[in-house]
This record gives structure tokens, C-alpha cells and sequence, in this order.
């Protein structure tokens, strides 16, 4: 009897407490890598350190895709020389400004003791302020005195100690240490026979996957005072991060790589088919659509899966336009058109992120819109699943063909469908592909092809929809969304694809990104304090010596 009450005491004490939180499973973790700072990183880290003022002066070699993400190709690219000029140009460029006259009274903290000649004490002082922050890490011994060095040669040889500084921040800013992340790895006491990253490592992961830019200087202190190898230290400035508005730029970052917005640099469209397509458009087109996904994901803590279901955005008047929409703003002429908030109404079919002209356009081909194109993106970019390439000899004449006797582009990609050598690629793009049919080929609206009604109707793995909002519900529903999405986000964090130890984890982060209602902030917080997100594999072993044939 006792033991049957004690067992009713527990039961009962389990039900008011709810749940039990699955542990997080045990992993070896990944590869320690070393990365290119993206663009946007690069950019942000300048403009976190030395002020939005400060102009750049260059450009950016092109980054490369891998497995879906530009983030998963920065640990497969090097400089060539080329891009060494690059860089070497914006650092020039960057050292002039910080270093000339109208900024070095806000940037430069001391002052020489005379302007003419070096001083060796001042320069330390300000290389070793910036090198941290631009390293992500205190400098080492040698490292500064070799920049306090060059610094005093070259203030000798000029007459100028703004001009040697500025040779020395000029070495900075071309530094490996500087243009790329280079994770360096520690045996992990809380796991013995296991290693993690170092804390300055571990801070810059964090910073990068939740702000885009290189640690603060508080986060740079947690790491140097060993607080973020603390559960408690780890969860304070994970929780400071998230509840900032970096934030924002962070998330920016991750969707525009996941979707793939790079590609507009190479986007055109043919103006005499499509007139209300401009240049400016190619920008605002990707703005509509973070500023949807942050408004939906961030500021209101939204499900994801709502992105391809709401019906709220923002548009300014050359967007209006375009979508045929009306939106009056009043401004002085020659300044920047405003964003205002839209929200469509019930049944609209302009609902979620696929109907915006930032998928829709990028997914077409200059003078016609492409369902096939539209839905191998569908697959690869949200579900996760590999389009194969079309073989080398397929005919798209008929596809191409706009003076065809198949009036509707429904009707001529189905020629594709009774090929066996295109239906095997073309059966799982074409039918979810084609539901976006009425947005032509710039993202304007339309329900009429060459004088025929437009057949809006798909289906994706035996569901059946009708046009975009089916469609937008449909992959809202699909399970392989988050699963996919999920793998994508740790994928970005870490900069590879899951290898087979994590696999545990990133099912046990799907579990968990759906438990919490599919909340991006929950998501990233889960990511970030957990174990999987800063173990790394042991040291390499060198390769044995190879022998000598006798």
C-alpha cells in the first residue's frame, strides 16, 4: 500500500511538472575550420569597429555554394591573387580614413608626443585596440611588435606618425588572422577525451551566427576571462545577443544566403517585355522579403512555416507598381522611397514569401517565367532535396518557343513529360513549379497566357493544391520544411554539413524547433548553448613520413 501511494506520488508530481526535457544526445562533433569572412561580414565588422562613415573603396571576390549555402563554401575558398589586390585596396582605403584628420580625433584614443615622429607607446595602444577586435582575439607578443615595428620604420622614413600607423593598420586589415576565421581547438575537461573550440573561437562562431559580425567587446571579455566556458556565462551572452537588435542582422544574413540572393547580381530582364522591371527594383525585391521574414520571425516571434502562409509585407510604390498594388506615400522629391506595412486580404493569392518578386523574378528566365526553375528552387532551397542537372543534349525549343501552338506554358513544358529521357527531373519540379504560373517572369500578376485562363493547379508528394496559396499551405505542412530548415540553420552555424555523429543532434534540434512552436529565437538559443555547437574533432595527426624504397 505505501509503495502504491509513493508510486501515485510520483506519477502525480511528474503530470504537474509536465514533460521531461529530452537530454541533448552525445556528440564528437565536426571538423574545426578555417573560413573567409563573407562580404557582409567583412563589411559589417569595418563598419561595427570604425563607424558607418567609413567607406570601403573596393569589391569582394564572388563566393562559392556548396551543399546550398555560400557560409558552407567559406571553409573551400582561398584569396587568389586578385582578390589580395582587392583587399589590399579597402585596407589602404580604410587605414586613410581612420587615420586622416576628420576622423582621427574620434578614433585614434591617444595622441602622439610629437606628429612628426614615431611613438612607440601610442601605436601599441591603438594596434593592439583595433588587432583585437579585428583578430577576434588579444594579439600575441610577437604579432604586436612586429606592428609597432613597420608603424616606426615607416613614421621615420615619412616624417609622419599618422603615416606609419597607418601602415600598420593597413597590415591588420590584410592579415589572414583578420580575412579569415580560423578555429583553433582544446581538449574539453567537461568531456574527457573530447575537444571543443577555445573561447575565442567559441565567441566568434556565436557572434557570426547571431549578429554577422566579429565579437563585441563584452563578448571578447567573457571569452578572455574563461566566463564563456560557463553554462552561465554561455547562457548570459547568448541571451544578451538574442535580446538585441543585431539580431536582425544576423537573420538578414542567414536568409539571404539561404535564398540564394546573391544570384541577383547576374539577374536581368528584358525591359521591353517586362518596362516596369528596373534596377531599383533588384534591390527592393530582396528588402520586401527580409523585411517580411524579421517583422514575421523576430519582432512578432512568429512560426517560420508562416512565411510561405502570411499575408503581411511591406512594399514601397515602385513595388506597388509592379505588383499592381496601390501604395501612396508622400515624400520630398530626390529622397528614398518609404516601406509601408501591407497586409492582403483573405484568399488574396499575393500571400507569402514565393509570390514575392525576390523568388518569383529570381526564378525565371529573362523574357519568360520558368515553373521548372521555380520548382527545383522550391525543392533544393526549402525542401532539401537535389534537382539533377538536365543532360547536355535535351531540346528546349518548344519550351522556348512563345509563337508555339501550345499557347501556355503549362502546355509546353508537358512536351518535357512524355520524354523519358527529361520526365524522371521534370515530374518533381514541373507540378509545384506551375502553381505559381499566374507571376510572370518580373513578378507581376496575371490570369491570362496568350488569351487562355491559366491552370494554376500542382501537387507535391500526392497532395493536391491550386496556385500559390495552395501551394504556400501545402509546403507550410510538408514535414521535410523544418527537417530541412533545420539542417540548413546548424549547417550555416558550423560552416559544413552535418557529418554523421551530429545526425543525432540535428533530429533531437528538429524535435525541439517543433515542440516550441517552430520560433527562429528559441531555435537559434537551443543551437547556441548547446554542446554540438562548439565540439570539434581532436588535432589532426600528421601524416606518417613516407619510406624510402631501399
Amino acid at each position: 500500500m505505501i509503495k502504491t501511494q509513493k508510486l501515485l506520488s510520483t506519477v502525480l508530481a511528474l503530470a504537474i511538472a509536465g514533460p521531461a526535457v529530452a537530454a541533448e544526445p552525445a556528440t564528437s562533433g565536426g571538423q574545426a575550420l578555417i573560413r573567409r569572412v563573407t562580404p557582409s561580414q567583412y563589411t559589417q565588422t569595418i563598419k561595427d569597429i570604425f563607424g558607418e562613415g567609413i567607406k570601403l573603396g573596393g569589391r569582394f571576390e564572388p563566393d562559392l555554394r556548396a551543399n546550398g549555402l555560400l557560409a558552407v563554401g567559406t571553409a573551400k575558398v582561398s584569396v587568389t591573387a586578385t582578390g589580395f589586390e582587392q583587399y589590399y585596396t579597402m585596407a589602404r582605403a580604410i587605414a586613410d580614413q581612420v587615420t586622416d584628420k576628420d576622423h582621427r580625433s574620434t578614433l585614434i584614443t591617444c595622441k602622439p608626443a610629437q606628429a612628426r615622429s614615431p611613438d612607440d607607446a601610442c601605436t601599441k595602444q591603438v594596434i593592439s585596440q583595433f588587432g583585437r577586435l579585428l583578430f577576434r582575439r588579444p594579439l600575441t607578443s610577437s604579432e604586436l611588435d612586429a606592428q609597432v615595428i613597420v608603424a616606426r620604420d615607416a613614421a621615420t622614413s615619412l616624417k609622419d606618425f599618422y603615416a606609419g600607423l597607418r601602415v600598420g593598420l593597413t597590415n591588420l586589415l590584410i592579415s589572414p588572422m583578420f580575412l579569415f576565421r580560423q578555429e583553433n581547438v582544446e581538449a574539453d575537461p567537461a568531456h574527457p577525451g573530447k575537444y571543443r573550440l577555445d573561447a575565442y573561437a567559441k565567441a566568434t562562431r556565436l557572434s557570426y551566427l547571431l549578429w554577422d559580425t566579429a565579437p563585441d567587446d563584452l563578448l571578447l571579455r567573457a571569452a578572455e576571462s574563461g566566463e564563456l566556458h560557463t553554462d552561465k556565462g554561455l547562457k548570459n551572452q547568448v541571451t544578451r545577443m538574442l535580446g538585441s537588435k543585431r539580431l536582425e542582422l544576423g537573420v538578414r544574413a542567414y536568409f539571404t544566403d539561404m535564398l540564394g540572393f546573391d544570384e541577383f547580381k547576374t539577374l536581368t530582364k528584358d525591359t521591353v517585355i517586362y518596362p516596369k522591371y528596373t534596377n531599383v527594383l533588384t534591390s527592393q525585391a530582396q528588402e520586401q522579403t527580409l523585411r517580411t521574414i524579421v517583422d514575421l520571425l523576430v519582432t512578432n516571434r512568429g512560426d517560420y512555416r508562416d512565411i510561405f502562409t502570411t499575408r503581411k509585407t511591406f512594399l514601397t510604390p515602385s513595388l506597388g507598381i509592379l505588383y499592381a498594388v496601390p501604395v501612396v506615400v508622400d515624400r520630398p522629391i530626390n529622397t528614398p522611397e518609404l516601406w509601408v506595412p501591407v497586409e492582403y486580404p483573405e484568399g488574396d493569392p499575393r500571400t507569402g514569401i514565393l509570390t514575392h518578386a525576390s523568388f518569383v523574378a529570381l526564378h525565371s528566365h529573362p523574357g519568360r517565367s520558368s515553373p521548372t526553375l521555380r520548382g527545383k528552387a522550391l525543392r533544393e532551397v526549402f525542401l532539401c532535396q537535389k534537382v539533377p542537372q538536365p543532360p547536355g543534349n535535351v531540346n528546349f525549343e518548344e519550351v522556348q518557343d512563345a509563337n508555339s501552338v501550345h499557347k501556355t506554358v503549362r502546355a509546353r513544358v508537358n512536351a518535357h513529360l512524355v520524354n523519358p529521357v527529361c520526365a524522371g527531373c521534370h515530374k518533381i519540379t514541373d507540378p509545384i513549379g506551375l502553381a505559381l504560373e499566374n507571376f510572370d517572369s518580373a513578378g507581376g500578376f496575371r490570369t491570362h497566357e496568350n488569351g487562355e485562363k491559366i491552370d494554376t493547379s500542382g501537387e507535391l508528394s500526392g497532395v493536391k493544391f491550386v496556385g500559390s496559396g495552395g501551394l504556400g499551405q501545402t509546403i507550410h505542412d510538408s514535414e521535410a520544411v523544418a527537417s530541412c530548415f533545420v539542417s540548413r540553420v546548424f549547417s550555416y552555424a558550423t560552416g559544413a554539413t552535418p557529418v554523421q555523429s551530429q545526425s543525432a543532434f540535428v533530429k533531437y534540434a528538429e524535435q525541439r524547433f517543433t515542440a516550441n512552436g517552430y520560433r527562429l529565437p528559441d531555435f537559434l538559443q537551443e543551437i547556441a548553448l548547446s554542446d554540438a555547437f562548439f565540439q570539434v574533432d581532436g588535432p589532426r595527426a600528421p601524416a606518417p613520413a613516407a619510406q624510402k624504397i631501399q
